[in-house]
């Protein structure tokens, strides 16, 4: 076996389904590195389990949708219906979006510590969803500022 053949194989590892793994740090692209450095994802070392970011994505995605629902259908359409308090909406949507946002950071770094294979896909859906959510948040901070 030729020195670049155990070269590879030494980098290469099984993951917990069985499939060969090229362990992040090692010949991967640059736009790889570029996303590990900025979540902090370590090079090399043991990988995270595909479950555990799964079940972090569908948290995360929960939280969200409940924070663009509070913002869009509840605080601007039913309290007035029931009589509630007006202004309460930034007020209760500034920490339900900082929480979604966290949750929205940690699940895109769960996904990059699992090295899953859909780990490209699912950062452009939290980069989507943490603009959107970002968004609101702004609305909700301008709101209580003016």
């Amino acid at each position: 076996m030729s020195q670049t053949a155990v070269a590879d194989a030494e980098r290469t590892s099984r993951g917990p389904d069985g499939r060969r793994v090229t362990p992040i740090g090692t010949a991967q692209p640059r736009a790889d590195a570029v996303v590990c450095r900025l979540l902090c994802v370590p090079t090399g070392g043991p990988q995270a389990g595909e479950r555990a970011a799964q079940r972090l994505f569908g948290s995360s995605m929960i939280l969200s949708a409940a924070r663009c629902l509070l913002s869009y259908v509840v605080f601007p359409v039913l309290t007035p219906v029931f009589g509630a308090a007006a202004g309460v909406g930034p007020a209760i949507g500034i920490p339900i979006g900082v929480l979604a946002l966290v949750f929205d950071v940690r699940g895109m770094r769960r996904f990059w510590l699992a090295r899953h294979r859909l780990r490209w896909p699912i950062t452009l859906v939290y980069l989507a969803v943490i603009g959107l959510v970002a968004t609101l948040l702004t609305g909700d901070i301008a709101t209580l500022a003016s």
